[in-house]
């Protein structure tokens, strides 16, 4: 890594301004990158699918440390998703990429996936801290497990306590979104720190917030349909929107004048 700040860093990435009719594209791209590829991408999604069932089996009677778990599980799911940009990045570059082309994504290089991974860990644990918090304070009987929160939360006709849980998740989101939507892809190609790659994710969002804002709109929605499939859905859902997301940063971030990681 150069000694050249942060900032700078992020500056020599240059960015391109988006139309709402692009987060669609990407869409019909990453599945076309499926399925021309579709075993290293259903493999991911399937790993992915069965440590989420993993996560119920094991604390579905324990709803803090169940809504914990599953909101770490979405917030490192892109981070999850680098063995599938390698693959991306291969097709885009006209090779025929494998399982292994993902797996060599994750050789030792340097920290900075490990260092983004474990701020993405803080920002879902300061996520389930400050949820378990206003749910504790402010709902009228004990939330123990999900059917608890269904019926004194989200149903309740008493209190705006799910709109509030809601706005609150909203805050604390959109930031982590904004850092991470184009920074672990640029971080996979090009050497810069894990700050200049944030900042720059943040300077693609600002330059095209609309479009931004339907992305994640899309992303979250896919997701969610996929999770309400008993996780099934999140096999076919989890690269298809990893693949997907590798020609968002692409078009996002046409080129940087950053060497390239080997």
């Amino acid at each position: 890594m150069t000694s050249e700040s942060a900032l700078e860093q992020s500056h020599r990435c240059r960015l391109a301004p988006i139309s709402y009719e692009q987060p669609f594209l990407w869409l019909a791209r990453g599945w076309s990158d499926l399925l021309a590829t579709p075993v290293p991408g259903l493999l991911h999604g399937l790993a992915v699918t069965s440590f989420g069932l993993m996560l119920v089996l094991l604390a579905h009677r324990q709803f803090w440390l169940l809504a914990g778990a599953f909101s770490g599980f979405l917030l490192i799911g892109p981070l999850a998703a680098t063995g599938l940009y390698a693959v991306s990045r291969a097709l885009d570059r006209g090779q025929k990429p494998t399982l292994l082309t993902a797996l060599a994504a994750w050789r030792p290089r340097d920290h900075r996936l490990v260092l983004f991974g474990l701020l993405l860990a803080a920002a879902g644990t300061g996520w389930v801290l400050t949820s378990a918090s206003l749910i504790t304070a402010f709902a009228p009987l004990p939330v123990r497990d999900p059917v608890d929160f269904l019926h004194v939360v989200v149903l309740s006709e008493k209190s705006w306590l799910f709109e509030a849980w809601l706005s609150l998740g909203g805050v604390l989101v959109a930031p982590v979104y904004a850092s991470s939507v184009v920074a672990i892809p640029l971080m996979l190609e090009r050497r810069i720190s894990v700050l200049g790659a944030v900042l720059t994710s943040w300077r693609a969002v600002m330059q095209s917030p609309g479009p931004m804002a339907l992305w994640g709109a899309l992303l979250m929605g896919i997701t969610l349909i996929g999770m309400s499939t008993v996780l099934l859905g999140l096999i076919v859902a989890v690269p298809w929107l990893s693949y997907a997301s590798w020609h968002a940063y692409r078009d996002l971030v046409p080129h940087a004048e950053l060497p390239e990681v080997d």
